[in-house]
């Protein structure tokens, strides 16, 4: 995957597995993420910097970790997280593209969802996600990570591919129900979106916490 650094274009390099769970592979809507945290909506006009420039970012689900160094070669100090068996995985490919983090950080972490995060804490500037929502047992224990992470000036980036198959329909519903009694959603049209990575069943949400 390619990235636009100040004066030429550089690679991420990522492994995946050809055996294991959904972490194991890298999936379009962790692509279409990468490519938008690169848009130029996030560079300050007036000194040209990246948004995500000293940024402290935490990915949730994170699998490849595609997502977190991506935001890590833009600038952002981020915290890589996902279950114990994916560590090695997130670890490889942090080691192979550590020459694109001259500005960033990435660190792996086991996250499990729904369990205690203070090791997580003070709150990040932003918290991002791609395609977690897809088991049904999972949805809780996500929505309440997420109450607990999200301070009330983090930005939670959360980019979905929509399923019509099976049970994804319930189990999306389900998720956006609970997280929208406390956040406020505003979704990403196209135009806003990298031109050439993005779908329309793909979706990229920003949330953030409801004005108590």
């Amino acid at each position: 995957m390619a990235t636009m650094t100040e004066d030429e274009t550089s690679v991420l390099k990522m492994y995946q597995c050809s055996k294991g769970d959904v972490g194991c592979v890298v999936w379009d809507a962790a692509i279409v993420l990468s490519k938008y945290l690169e848009t130029e909506q996030f560079i300050n006009p007036q000194c040209g910097l990246s948004t995500w420039s000293c940024k402290n970012v935490i990915e949730l689900g994170a699998g490849t970790g595609v997502v977190g160094l991506m935001a890590a070669s833009l600038g952002a100090n981020v915290i890589v997280t996902d279950l114990e068996d994916l560590q090695p995985l997130l670890e490889l490919n942090i080691l192979e593209n550590q020459e694109l983090l001259s500005t960033g950080s990435v660190t792996a972490k086991v996250l499990k969802w729904g369990e205690d995060v203070t090791d997580f804490l003070p709150h990040p500037h932003y918290v991002l996600m791609a395609d977690c929502i897809y088991y049904e047992q999972s949805v809780k224990p996500l929505v309440d990570t997420l109450k607990v992470l999200a301070g009330p000036e983090t930005c939670i980036i959360c980019c979905y591919e929509q399923r019509t198959l099976g049970l994804n329909p319930a189990v999306e519903k389900r998720f956006f129900e609970m997280l929208l009694q406390e956040f406020a959603c505003e979704e990403i049209p196209a135009e806003r979106q990298d031109p050439e990575f993005n779908s329309p069943d793909i979706h990229i949400l920003h949330l953030k916490r409801k004005p108590s």
